[in-house]
């Protein structure tokens, strides 16, 4: 089971004057039960990118497939592609309307043409994996805070059991505390339910600590791909595209520069207490 690009390129505003070039030549493959960072500055296709895996837009040139199958083929069910591929969208809690949690989770699953108990049963499963208790289920999602109706929004996607869950800057907008438990929230859900995460972000930091896979967009175009020590070992080519490793990816390098035999693949704070602890060790 995979969605697969080949050849993709996508153009807005086509044949006009405003035509403007988003994606050129993408060829990958997005894997069932992969944690995948997407990652690159403003404008380098990012967003274009992840709407193109469910269909949202349809390629300029080349074709999109899942499981196989050509998605813009006449004959391709568009509406089941949504409900194995959820999007989550920035600032989502901007979607919530209903009058309660509840209700705000059962939307999505109703319009799948679910029955009212089985679209209950699956906005509380939802609910439970975003870390929301029975007793918060009738509270109205606008007297929530924050990152509350950040979880409910991602809820509202899983009670419909996507295969494949696409966050478009999930955490933007939030504090630190509030980055850190939803993106805990989605690495604990993404093990538990074995699916396929697609996590588009602005921070090293973030990406390096939670995902198997980095896919770094360039001006339209797949500059680096690949595991994210390997990735992030392209220090100047990123900053050339206006990225950087992680700081601690610095540290490690400029320890080992000085002397210390660190090994500078560690990428998070515990990987890298653990290789100076090492250190020390060896050395003792």
């Amino acid at each position: 089971m995979s969605i697969r690009l080949e050849d993709v390129s996508y153009i807005y505003e086509q044949n006009t004057a405003m035509a403007v070039p988003a994606l050129q030549h993408i060829t990958t493959e997005i894997k069932e039960n992969t944690f995948i960072g997407l990652i690159g500055h403003t404008g380098s296709g990012k967003s274009t990118f992840v709407q193109l895996l469910n269909g949202l837009l349809a390629p300029t040139d080349g074709k999109v497939f899942y499981n196989d199958k050509d998605i813009q083929a006449p004959d391709f069910s568009r509406k089941d592609l949504r409900a194995d591929v959820g999007l989550v969208f920035q600032y989502p809690e901007h979607q919530l309307f209903e009058i309660d949690v509840l209700t705000d989770v059962m939307f999505g699953p109703k319009n799948l043409g679910l029955t009212e108990e089985e679209a209950r049963k699956r906005a509380e499963e939802a609910l439970r994996l975003v870390g929301f208790e029975a007793s918060q289920y009738d509270y109205s999602p606008f007297d929530l805070s924050g990152g509350q109706k950040r979880r409910v929004a991602i809820a509202g996607v899983l009670a419909m059991r996507p295969k494949y869950l696409i966050l478009d800057e999930p955490t933007a907008g939030l504090d630190p505390a509030g980055r850190d438990e939803i993106l805990e929230m989605i690495a604990a859900m993404q093990k538990e339910l074995q699916m396929t995460v697609v996590l588009v972000s602005h921070s090293m930091e973030d990406v390096a600590r939670f995902v198997d896979r980095i896919i770094v967009m360039d001006h339209g175009s797949i500059a680096l791909d690949g595991k994210p020590q390997e990735v992030f070992s392209h220090v100047e080519e990123l900053e050339k595209m206006g990225l950087a490793a992680p700081q601690i990816s610095y540290i490690m390098k400029d320890l080992h520069r000085q002397g210390v035999p660190v090994n500078t693949d560690a990428l998070t704070i515990e990987e890298a207490a653990e290789e100076i602890l090492r250190v020390f060790r060896d050395r003792a």
